[in-house]
Formats: C-alpha cells, sequence, structure tokens
C-alpha cells in the first residue's frame, strides 16, 4: 500500500488514545479529531512547492516562499468529518471548503451520497476530512465522486483505518494519497474497526 503513508509521531499517537477512551466528552472529541487533522495536513503539505509572494514588511516590499491556499479545497464526509475543518482551517485560513454526505448502509455496507455540495475543483487539490476508512466503502465513493470533478490532486486525511478498508482504497485509487494516523488490527463481521474508536460522529455530536 504504497499510496498509505502512515504519519509517525509521538503526540499524535497521544491524541488518538484520548479519542479512544470512552470518557472523552463530545467537545473534547471535536477538539481532538481538530488537533489531529491539523497534524496530518501539516504532514502532507511538507513536500509542497511554495511560490514567491511579494510581501509588504516593515522596511519595503520583498519576495518570500509561500502557498497559494485558495488551490486547496477541504471536503470533510458528513457528520464525523465536520469536526476536521477547524484544525485544517488553522493551517490554510484562505483554503475553500465543500461539503460530501455519505451514509453507509448498515445492512449491505454499501454507501449512499445523499449531499453534495463541492465547488468547482478544475486546478485544485481535493482534501478528504474523514476520521474512519472502516470498509473503505465510503471513501472509495467519495474519490469517485470528487474525480468527477476534475480536481489536479486528491488527498486523503484519515484519523483510524482498517487494513481491510486501506487495501480497497490502495488498489481502487492508486493515484491518490491517504496520509493517516492509525492502522487498527481487523474489521469485525459488522463492518466495524477494531480496536477502533467507536462511531465518530456519534460520539463527536452526541447522537
Amino acid at each position: 500500500m504504497k499510496n498509505i503513508i502512515k504519519v509517525e509521531h509521538p503526540v499524535l499517537s497521544n491524541i488518538v488514545t484520548k479519542l479512544r477512551d470512552i470518557n472523552t466528552d463530545s467537545y473534547l472529541f471535536r477538539k481532538y479529531l481538530a488537533e489531529i487533522s491539523r497534524i496530518l495536513l501539516l504532514e502532507a503539505l511538507k513536500n509542497v512547492k511554495t511560490v514567491e509572494k511579494e510581501t509588504e514588511i516593515w522596511i519595503g516590499k520583498f519576495k518570500f516562499p509561500a502557498l497559494i491556499e485558495e488551490n486547496y479545497v477541504f471536503i470533510p464526509i458528513m457528520r464525523a468529518g465536520l469536526p476536521m475543518l477547524d484544525g485544517v482551517f488553522e493551517v490554510l485560513k484562505n483554503a475553500q471548503a465543500g461539503f460530501l454526505a455519505i451514509k453507509r448502509n448498515e445492512k449491505t455496507l454499501e454507501s449512499v451520497l445523499y449531499y453534495d455540495r463541492v465547488p468547482p475543483l478544475k486546478g485544485k487539490t481535493a482534501v478528504i476530512l474523514d476520521p474512519m476508512v472502516a470498509t473503505g466503502g465510503s471513501l472509495d465513493y467519495a474519490v469517485n465522486v470528487i474525480k468527477e470533478k476534475n480536481p489536479e490532486k486528491i488527498v486523503s486525511l484519515n484519523v483510524i483505518g482498517a487494513p481491510e478498508g486501506l487495501s480497497r482504497i490502495s488498489e481502487k485509487h492508486p493515484d491518490i494519497t491517504v496520509y493517516i494516523a492509525e492502522i487498527d488490527e481487523k474489521l469485525n463481521d459488522k463492518g466495524f474497526i477494531i480496536p477502533g474508536i467507536g462511531d465518530a460522529g456519534d460520539r463527536a455530536f452526541r447522537t
């Protein structure tokens, strides 16, 4: 799985452990998701090329390296991906956001799209935000929807994934890069990640 990058950092591992704790309340759960997404985005941008931007400083105008923030579009998968927006916007404040709502049918485990509010992506880098990669169905579906909008590049930021789902994404979408904090042991017979963090959307919004 060459396009699946597990981000190694002790601080990241520490925050994920806090997410796993069933005693973590919804407020802190959302805060931790935001912090994890910020760390993952920093890793994803590590080798991005900068441009020279003219900037007025105290002694005049000079050119310094900068990112074209407007070329990035953050796309959380609702509901669970919404708290991740806060973290990535701390890094790129001038980026755009789009929204996809994809629900997994708990009987068939198939994904269904019921909301698509993504801006034009031509020439842009689409950054998918979704805490969980279980079967990989929702992420696979999201990538297919986004590819139809012709972005220049697709990156996915995920907190926890199962080997089964990540293998699916790696095989079906070798042209995208996934940055993930933890790869867990397996899926159970209901398609949930073990040990996992429970239902991220339910825990984030107390539903």
